[in-house]
């Protein structure tokens, strides 16, 4: 699979404590247009496993090439993602990326096992959109569309 391009998301939510957890996914795509619909991957041996595996709502910040260190931080096992900067709340008050290309508020519809990862499949309740070029990961590493 790490012959297949695909877009770079920052997946976040917060703790029942109010603490915010989140991760960098490669792993994500529409699902459904009516209701709009969404799904990440998140393996389960990440920190913010538990943290997803409970939530009701999550937030996806799709990246441009000048995210590369966010998602090098939020893909990095132990590293305190939520210093450093570069995010702000969104209306839900979930943590997102600043300059993100687009931003997405989601609902949990559902969550499912498939191996060594979980699947959640977000229903879509709010967007917001950024300008830019996406950042890409092919073949184990973060890349730009030329």
């Amino acid at each position: 699979m790490a012959r297949f391009p695909s877009g770079v998301v920052v997946v976040t939510t917060r703790c029942p404590d109010g603490s915010p957890r989140g991760f960098t996914a490669s792993s994500f795509c529409s699902v459904s247009l009516a209701p709009p619909m969404i799904l990440v991957c998140l393996a389960n041996s990440a920190d913010s496993a538990a943290s997803f595996a409970r939530c009701d709502h999550f937030a996806v910040s799709v990246l441009s090439p000048v995210h590369r260190g966010l998602a090098v931080r939020f893909a990095t096992k132990g590293a305190d993602k939520f210093a450093g900067g570069g995010l702000r709340l969104s209306p839900r008050g979930l943590p997102t990326v600043e300059r993100a290309l687009s931003e997405l508020d989601c609902v949990l519809h559902a969550r499912h096992p498939a191996g060594d990862h979980m699947v959640l499949i977000g229903r879509v309740t709010g967007v917001r959109l950024g300008e830019g070029s996406p950042m890409i990961y092919y073949d184990r590493s973060f890349r730009s569309l030329t």
